[in-house]
């Protein structure tokens, strides 16, 4: 025979066990967003230095930089280049 008590505890185990779960889960697929955003960011600026040493324009290719343009996308790119006139 099944008693509530067991019930119980196997729900809140099973809860615990999902909550514990998501908490791991969460912070995993941030990393690896910011991870594909950096080797997208790098990508393109790999890609823009590439065409625009024909009218010689480069932005410095870091892992600084390609993080700021793979979070931040064209915006991202836009601060970076522009920094990097500033400097």
């Amino acid at each position: 025979m099944v008693t509530w008590e067991l019930v119980v505890a196997f729900a809140l185990g099973l809860m615990l066990l999902y909550l514990i779960g998501y908490l791991l889960l969460v912070p995993m697929k941030f990393l690896w967003r910011l991870l594909a955003g950096s080797l997208l960011g790098g990508l393109a600026l790999w890609i823009v230095n590439h065409f625009g040493a024909l009218v010689g324009f480069s932005v410095p290719l870091n892992p600084f930089t390609a993080l700021i343009t793979g979070l931040l996308g064209l915006p991202g790119f836009l601060l970076v280049a522009a920094l990097n006139g500033l400097i």
